[in-house]
This record gives structure tokens, C-alpha cells and sequence, in this order.
């Protein structure tokens, strides 16, 4: 089976099992994230469909994406994740998933779930197999040491890298996802941070705004908030292709729980990074 290897541990998260169980930990424990540890309830109502999930080095962002997977705890265990993400690196085609092998993190290896991406090809014409967009990139890996931390490897997944992040090519997408995992035991992880390098008052102004249009599930908002005010969240294509699916997965709220910034991390608020956690819930 071919393995994608990780590049991001030691870096954004640690590099050793034990550790990296000790850093989630203290990510949940944080008194920006849960303040608890999270109890998978194996009979959970499986009712959330979707997350918005920030992907920084845990440092930074851990506790605030510990806020959406604690919610996903409490609600069960899905059997299949999709975890949507932006390109930063420029590789690959501009909308690429990879259909077989694994990946792998200090907390072990977990399985591309074939069946749904190809069924997701088969779909929408706009997703490429290519393995090549995810090779270095950081926002999807990120995720799993926290799915990891849940389950085990006991989940299958499904990796997308959106280079292109149009509104339309987000909503076909999104749509894609709703048809293909309506009748599934999934959720769909869209991995994004909020606005880059701007003095802590702006990202909150720009960031809050965005975030409205993420609570009434309005994807096309979103995207327009994004443009005309120029927030510079790396994953909106990502966001809003989730707020397609989560409709399309008969999702009737999504609450945002909770939002911070680098500067309320490191105290220096002149030139922050935003993350925030949403769940979307049927």
C-alpha cells in the first residue's frame, strides 16, 4: 500500500506518539479549548455533519480546533471523514483528492476510503486524482493526529485539496459531497484559518463578518464577504463547499464555537492569524 509520510510532525505538532497524545491533551485542557477531555460516546446521535477546523501548529491553534472535535466526540463515531483543505504550495491539479494508500502520523497509519473518493470523482468532472497536491501540503495532515486521538485508526478518509476555490467550483463540490455521503456514517472537516498578518482589531472586525454568513449556512455570503472585504482565510473554497454539504446532508444549524487569535495566544496583537471552530449539526 502506498504510504503519504507525514511532513508537518515535529513542526506543527510533535513528532512523538506519546508526546503528540500529551500535546492534544493539553490543547483540550486549554482554557481556549473545551477545558475537559473528550469521551467518545459510541452510541452518539451522529447528528453533526460538518467542521470548520483551523490547521496552524498546535501551539497556536490546537485549543480552538480541540473545541470542534470534542463536539464530535460527544456525538459519536463516524465511519468516514473528508477533510476539504487549501493548496499552499502551488503542486498538483487545482481541485485533487487521492483515491488509495494511507497516510501516516506518529499516531499510525489510516486508510484512504477508495469507494467514496472515486465515487466523488464519478460525481463532479472537477476533482483529480493527484497525488502530487498533497505531498508537502500542511492543512489536511494537520486534522488527523486529532481524528486519531478519537478513534484510532479505525475511520477511513478522504483527502481534498482545493488550489481552485471559486464560489461555483465550491458549491459543485459541495454538492457532490452531500450526494455521495447521504446515505454514509460521515462528516466533512473543512481545515481553514481565518484572516493572515493583520493587527488583532481588523481580523476580528473581518473574521466575525465572514463567520455570520458561516452561522445562517449562506455559502455564497460567505464567499462574497470574503472577496469584498478581503479577509484572507486560506480555506474559504473549503468552508463553503461544507456549508453545500452540510445543507445538502440536511444540516439545520451551525454554531460557532470558538474564536481566537495568535495575538490572544502569544499576546502580540499587532499582527495576528484568526482560527476559528464550527460544527454544523442535522
Amino acid at each position: 500500500m502506498r504510504v503519504r509520510r507525514p511532513t508537518q510532525a515535529g513542526s506543527f505538532y510533535a513528532g512523538d506518539a506519546e508526546a503528540l497524545k500529551q500535546q492534544i491533551e493539553g490543547c483540550f485542557l486549554h482554557s481556549f479549548g473545551p477545558g475537559k477531555l473528550p469521551k467518545v460516546d459510541v452510541n452518539g446521535p451522529r447528528k453533526v455533519v460538518g467542521l470548520v477546523c483551523p490547521h496552524a501548529g498546535y501551539m497556536y491553534s490546537g485549543p480552538v480546533a480541540a473545541n470542534a472535535y470534542y463536539e464530535l466526540a460527544l456525538d459519536g463515531k463516524p465511519e468516514t471523514v473528508v477533510v476539504l483543505g487549501p493548496n499552499h504550495t502551488g503542486y498538483g491539479s487545482a481541485l485533487a483528492l487521492m483515491d488509495e494508500g494511507a497516510w501516516r502520523t506518529p499516531l499510525g497509519d489510516i486508510e484512504v476510503d477508495s469507494v467514496v473518493a472515486r465515487d466523488l470523482c464519478r460525481e463532479t468532472g472537477l476533482l483529480d486524482v493527484d497525488e502530487s497536491a498533497h505531498r508537502f501540503e500542511h492543512s489536511v495532515e494537520v486534522q488527523l493526529p486529532f481524528l486519531q486521538y478519537l478513534y484510532g485508526n479505525e475511520f477511513r478518509f478522504v483527502p481534498v485539496c482545493f488550489q481552485l476555490q471559486d464560489f461555483a467550483s465550491a458549491d459543485e463540490v459541495g454538492s457532490a459531497l452531500a450526494e455521495v455521503l447521504s446515505e454514509r456514517n460521515a462528516v466533512v472537516i473543512a481545515s481553514s484559518d481565518f484572516t493572515h498578518y493583520e493587527p488583532q482589531a481588523s481580523a476580528e472586525r473581518k473574521d466575525l463578518a465572514a463567520l455570520e454568513a458561516v452561522k445562517a449556512m449562506d455559502a455564497k455570503r460567505f464567499v462574497n464577504i470574503i472577496e469584498e472585504r478581503n479577509v484572507t482565510a486560506c480555506g474559504y473554497g473549503p468552508i463553503a463547499a461544507t456549508i453545500t454539504a452540510a445543507k445538502g446532508l440536511l444540516a439545520k444549524e451551525a454554531t460557532l464555537l470558538r474564536y481566537k487569535t495568535s495575538g490572544d495566544i502569544t499576546g502580540d496583537k499587532s499582527s495576528v492569524v484568526g482560527y476559528a471552530a464550527v460544527t454544523f449539526r442535522k
